[in-house]
């Protein structure tokens, strides 16, 4: 295996979309987490994972995203925004945001050294295209790994891997076997 260049970005690997009977359920989610686990080890401490959480008080227009979803306003602490017990352990930085996208100022300073940003996770239609988009806008090279990624349903995965595909050469789809040979 070899030690692709770049900082894996591990996006929203929560309670909250892993579980099969929630509303935000990501269906191929332990598919996503297999890929995310082979990808683990050749990035090591160049690791970030994130986090989707609920504001304290929606403003603007989230007020009616959490009209129509009112069990997700739960304080960051509560279990169905916790990292799943897999990744929970391994996971040293852990950057939380109120936000689909995760390119924050956090983000960005530990991308920027290193020119890339290889991002895996859920929802590949909704955070991971949101954080993919404003990062190539930055100048930072971005692969997405298909592989690792799971959409909230398979259709909708395809096509927001069309959609950044578009984006080439500042956005790459790729596979964990092409990332890691």
């Amino acid at each position: 295996m070899t030690t692709p260049p770049g900082l894996l970005a591990v996006i929203d690997m929560q309670h909250v979309f892993a579980d099969p009977a929630g509303p935000w359920a990501a269906p191929r989610y332990a598919e996503a987490a297999a890929g995310v686990r082979r990808l683990l080890p050749a990035f090591g401490d160049r690791t970030v994972f994130t986090r989707f959480v609920a504001p304290a008080r929606p403003t603007g227009a989230w007020r009616a995203y959490y009209d129509r979803w009112p069990f997700a306003l739960r304080p960051p602490d509560a279990e169905l925004w916790r990292l799943t017990d897999e990744f929970a352990g391994q996971a040293e930085v852990v950057l939380d945001a109120p936000t689909f996208g995760k390119w924050t100022p956090e983000l960005a300073a530990r991308a920027a050294p290193h020119g890339r940003l290889v991002l895996a996770g859920v929802s590949t239609d909704c955070c991971v295209l949101s954080t993919a988009l404003p990062a190539a806008d930055a100048g930072i090279e971005v692969l997405v790994v298909a592989d690792a990624c799971a959409g909230a349903d398979d259709d909708s995965h395809a096509k927001a891997l069309h959609l950044l595909d578009l984006y080439r050469p500042l956005i790459r789809v790729t596979t964990t076997a092409e990332l890691l040979t």
